[in-house]
């Protein structure tokens, strides 16, 4: 069995980490830290794992840590988990990252929009996680950079147009929609029933910290600087990201070409699939599983195509695809432990 750790399991990402590993035939967790509640059952902690595991959180040590796993799951915020990674590294651990550390490429622009990074030597080395588009580069790496949950969302909704030319990057907008566990497990007042319960409101309007992440990755599948407008929004529901993107096309085309278009670009691809003509991504047939669903209408009257992906944010959005990096990293079947059906209704 393949030892793992879970360091920063106190939150949602981290509960559905060990969710999902505990049902996964050939890893064994080793270690889970939670600074705050060390000390603590995780079975106290997370109710929902009562009868699944006989562990107790404890307080982050990275040699203890590095002694007791192969491969170690960073669910750590931004700047602490930087804080960590290099010395697991140095002592032989490789390393998923589920914080917004390693993902943008250039340390300014990790400056501008989070804070100085303190190890930037790391940057050029980690690979950006989306198996989808970068799985050739996975296997061989020490330190993966899971992506977010909502860029997730757009690369895969945009891949296929932006690789095969199919529309004008310069037009691209991006309308995404998250439920309240994105937040977080911490107490906040944005976040509490009463704010969130019967209400629909846009948030980091012009400035989420997942934009540069986002054209980081549109970029790159564009050949070209790419610049979005990008708004987030808050759902009353506890899990799911929809994301609508609205680009103007190149070229004359029909709905059922660029659906064979997709269908074609992901061919072989597990976890994602694409909606019928005439049918749409819903956040309820994702849930608690590693799909993206994607689907799109060719709108002729205004030259435009508007495509809507489908994920469950903690999953395909974080957790599960986390765990999708670690079976390319150990050379297992990318879907190992990963072959749950989504929850419904």
């Amino acid at each position: 069995m393949i030892k793992v750790a879970v360091v920063g399991a106190s939150g949602y990402t981290g509960v559905e980490l060990l969710r999902l590993l505990l049902n996964h035939p050939e890893v064994t967790v080793t270690c889970v830290t939670a600074n705050q509640n060390a000390g603590e059952e995780v079975a106290t902690l997370f109710p929902s794992l009562a009868g699944r595991i006989d562990m107790v959180c404890t307080a982050l040590d990275v040699a203890t840590v590095a002694a007791s796993a192969d491969l170690v799951f960073t669910a750590l915020p931004h700047q602490a988990a930087m804080a960590v990674i290099p010395g697991l590294l140095a002592a032989g651990c490789r390393v998923v990252d589920l914080s917004a550390d390693y993902r943008l490429r250039d340390p300014k622009v990790y400056a501008a929009w989070y804070d100085t990074h303190t190890s930037p030597e790391l940057l050029s080395e980690a690979v950006y996680g989306l198996p989808e588009l970068y799985r050739a580069a996975i296997p061989a790496a020490r330190l993966i950079a899971n992506p977010g949950c909502y860029p997730t969302s757009v690369a895969l909704a945009l891949a296929p147009l932006l690789k095969g030319g199919w529309i004008d990057p310069a037009t691209l907008i991006i309308d995404s929609k998250s439920g309240t566990s994105g937040a977080g497990r911490a107490a906040k007042v944005g976040s509490l029933y009463c704010e969130v319960n019967e209400g629909f409101k846009a948030y980091g309007v012009g400035n989420h910290r997942h934009t540069p992440e986002i054209e980081q990755t549109l970029s790159e599948l564009a050949g070209q600087e790419v610049m979005v407008s990008f708004t987030p929004h808050l759902l009353p529901v506890n899990r799911g990201i929809l994301s609508t993107c609205y680009a103007s096309l190149k070229q004359e085309t029909t709905t059922d070409a660029l659906l064979q278009h997709y269908r074609s670009f992901y061919a072989g691809e597990a976890f994602v699939r694409i909606c019928s003509a005439g049918e749409l991504p819903n956040i309820a047939y994702v849930r608690g599983a590693n799909y993206c669903d994607i689907g799109l209408v060719v709108d002729p009257r205004t030259g435009r195509v508007i495509v809507v992906s489908a994920i469950d944010n903690l999953v395909k959005g974080a957790a599960g695809q986390a765990i999708q990096n670690m079976n390319l990293l150990l050379g297992l079947p990318e879907t190992r432990g990963l072959e749950v059906v989504s929850l419904f209704p």
